[in-house]
């Protein structure tokens, strides 16, 4: 939280991929620096046109038995995954192990981008990216399909807990009928700042979710101050205090 002080943000929501482990030590620290903490979760689900659409889920209460439980699935079947494709490697003579990539993930919930960093951290690939594109990229020899629940599911796990359901980094793929139907199954904001919206992205996405009546949210992405693992710099978005009031205050 040292960080997100420097960084000059009041306001910082904790979104990590399918748990809310880090929460209560965030919120402890927020409060002894005068940072709110929103607690939130980054989920995976099917999106409406195909493939994997990340949701963002605000105001999620820690303990919360039905969120916890889901979650607990969640990293249960990314774990499965994670040694697919070691055991993919493995049968293309590449010596890693799940132990190396539970390493690089430092507790938290395994995904691909840690498979990657291990490949990289044993010198298999000269770069992240490299680990992608030569091996775990759709399509790869060592890709393995991940298992997604349907985005309503996941929309009305947070509503019954007492949060809000945001779209995130959804680029061109944030037409207004995907928005509007996504809407229709209980999306109540979309992401319109982040770093890999250009300004072309970010009007449109803008002008669909005040025709939709979508409220509006943005984020840094921030993934920590690692190179291979930067999304973007921590404070790069600006989101104005009265988008965080309209979040709030569309919890059911």
């Amino acid at each position: 939280m040292g960080r997100v002080k420097e960084a000059g943000l009041s306001t910082f929501a904790l979104t990590d991929h399918d748990t809310l482990a880090g929460i209560p030590e965030a919120e402890a620290a927020g409060a002894k620096l005068g940072v709110r903490v929103i607690p939130g979760c980054e989920f995976s689900t099917a999106a409406p046109w195909g493939g994997e659409m990340h949701v963002l889920g605000y105001f999620l209460p820690v303990g919360d038995p039905a969120v916890e439980g889901f979650l607990v699935r969640c990293r249960e079947d990314r774990s499965r995954r994670a040694e697919g494709m070691v055991k993919k490697l493995n049968a293309a003579g590449v010596a890693i192990t799940l132990a190396d990539v539970a390493e690089v993930a430092g507790g938290g919930a395994l995904g691909r981008p840690h498979v990657a960093r291990a490949l990289f951290a044993k010198g298999h690939v000269t770069s992240v990216q490299m680990a992608f594109d030569r091996w775990l990229g759709r399509g790869r020899q060592a890709y393995v399909e991940k298992k997604l629940p349907a985005f309503r599911e996941v929309a009305e796990l947070v509503h019954a807990a007492g949060g809000v359901v945001s779209a995130a980094h959804l680029k061109d793929r944030a037409t207004h009928g995907s928005l509007e139907k996504l809407k229709g199954e209980g999306l109540d904001a979309v992401e319109t700042r982040h770093p890999s919206h250009d300004p072309d992205q970010r009007s449109r996405i803008t002008d669909y979710a005040l025709q939709l009546d979508l409220a509006r949210s943005g984020g840094s992405d921030w993934h920590g101050d690692g190179e291979e693992m930067r999304h973007g710099a921590l404070g790069s978005q600006e989101v104005p205090e009265e988008w965080v009031g309209e979040l709030e205050g569309r919890r059911k």
